[in-house]
């Protein structure tokens, strides 16, 4: 007698039951709330030449009181820097308007309230309140206001200092080499165990050096301490003011016009061969970086014609004479009596520091990677008239003039100023972004506030995002339709070969 088997329909019901249950338990109920993705956080870098909007995001769980911030996305702001509107009311606010309605957009609507914005200062703004602190208050008022009148959680407008500059750019620069922390691919964040890297910063009215060191720095007005991420470091860093690449040319050219006795018309050995520009010495003068080449009475409204003469040599000279080597009060010093260790470990070289360097192999062709190869293409550039860098870089026209002028400071600085030579500066790169991010000092200035704003939580047990409920319902339909079709075809296979049993 043939053995009966159990009739296909009963795991077909119990097979039809469990996936009904599993999809009523994998249908999050009312008091289950989704935790919130991300936080955001704005700031606005606010320099000498130009304001960036900077829009970042990091997930609400934070490693060792220190966010994972990554780039949302940006917006430049026209015009100049907000130093540029000193006496003009109302000005700076109103030039931020366009940034900051891009930001209402980018960011969502219901994050807006807990969205912090900062608006940080550097060195152009550091100038004027040395020069005009009534102005320099003025402005932080009016962009304050224009700030506060959109629906974020405004946090402040600072004048950073030029040491909080460096030590933010040194941050973000190894943030974005993963020297901190990396990401896992067991899908976890992981300490990255490797040398963080320099950060040099060349802004237009200051630059900045900014390196750990395990020497001692004699000057403590240079020493900077940070925690991240559960570890301590320990930074050399100094910014020098008036040495950012829009104020050294004032002042090569106030020192060019006193060193010929304020003529009428000049000689500059560092413009192009040829060229003939009229500058009005209010221009020059009004700077508080040029207040040392003044001369004893001029008129503002005056002007003077300056020719180039492409003399490399001779531009050396007048740039080399803008530093002071001579005296050091420490045991070793980079220029104007200023202690440095030395250089040590790679560097990441940014903002002008980055353009100079691409304006050089643009025109030369080359890529200077050893202190010889940045003389040499230099001294190439500096050979070359206004209408041959216009044809190599015509992007840059505004800026070729001073293109020979930008290679040989950017060469005295680095090699004469730091101490790079044959061996450091090979470890250099010139970047602008690294990935999607831009490099500079607000990545760092963010990551550094996210560990003071509160991490959010959820206060209800979390459930998983419906992307990720959509795709564990995905798989175990797929997995229960498999053991269905597998259980049928055993079934059918049973018929038969009971069948096939039954016949003699």
């Amino acid at each position: 007698m043939a053995h009966r088997s159990a009739h296909p329909a009963v795991p077909i019901a119990l097979l039809v039951f469990g996936l009904a249950a599993i999809l009523l338990l994998t249908i999050p109920t009312e008091d289950v709330q989704e935790p919130p993705g991300f936080m955001y956080g704005i700031v606005l870098d606010a320099g000498s030449s130009h304001t960036a909007l900077y829009i970042y995001k990091w997930p609400a769980d934070k490693l060792n009181g220190t966010g994972v911030v990554t780039q949302h996305t940006e917006c430049h702001v026209k015009g100049g820097g907000i130093s540029s509107y000193a006496g003009q009311q109302g000005a700076a606010g109103r030039s931020l308007e366009a940034c900051l309605d891009q930001a209402v957009e980018d960011i969502p609507k219901e994050r807006h309230p807990r969205t912090p914005v900062y608006l940080g200062a550097t060195a152009g703004m550091r100038l004027l309140q040395i020069s005009k602190p009534e102005l320099s208050d003025q402005i932080l008022q009016e962009v304050e206001h224009k700030i506060q009148s959109y629906p974020f959680s405004y946090q402040g407008a600072t004048i950073l200092s030029g040491k909080e500059e460096g030590a933010y750019g040194w941050v973000t620069v190894n943030y974005l080499s993963e020297n901190f922390i990396k990401y896992g691919f067991v899908g976890s964040w992981l300490s990255a165990g490797r040398p963080t890297v320099g950060a040099l910063d060349l802004g237009g009215a200051s630059t900045q050096i900014t390196f750990e060191t395990k020497d001692k720095v004699e000057d403590e007005k240079d020493l900077k301490k940070l925690r991240l991420y559960g570890n301590d470091y320990s930074l050399y860093t100094h910014s020098f003011l008036c040495y950012g690449r829009d104020q050294f040319l004032k002042r090569l050219m106030a020192h060019i016009l006193k060193s010929q006795d304020y003529p009428q018309s000049i000689t500059h050995p560092c413009y192009p061969a040829g060229l003939n520009r009229t500058v009005k010495l209010n221009s020059i003068f009004s700077s508080p970086c040029t207040a040392q080449y003044n001369p004893s009475s001029y008129d503002p409204l005056a002007s003077v014609t300056v020719t180039g003469s492409g003399q490399y040599e001779h531009c050396l000279g007048n740039v080399s004479e803008i530093f002071s080597f001579d005296s050091c009060p420490f045991s070793q010093c980079s220029f104007d009596k200023v202690f440095q260790p030395n250089v040590s470990g790679s560097f990441m070289a940014f903002s002008a520091f980055y353009y100079v360097h691409l304006s050089l192999q643009r025109t030369t062709g080359v890529t200077a990677q050893t202190p010889s190869q940045l003389e040499n293409a230099a001294e190439t550039q500096c050979g070359m008239t206004f209408n041959q860098l216009l044809l190599l870089d015509p992007k840059q026209r505004s800026r070729l003039q001073d293109s020979c002028a930008s290679s040989v400071f950017v060469k005295t600085l680095m090699f004469r100023g730091y101490g790079f030579d044959e061996m450091s500066f090979p470890r250099v790169t010139f970047q602008k972004k690294a990935g999607d991010t831009s490099v500079g000092w607000a990545l760092g200035y963010m990551l550094s506030l996210s560990s003071l704003l509160p991490a959010e939580t959820v206060g209800l047990r979390k459930a998983l995002t419906p992307g990720a409920w959509a795709t564990l319902i995905f798989l175990s339909i797929l997995l229960l339709v498999g053991v269905l079709v597998f259980i049928l075809l055993r079934s059918v296979n049973g018929k038969k070969k009971g069948g096939s049993d039954g016949t003699i």
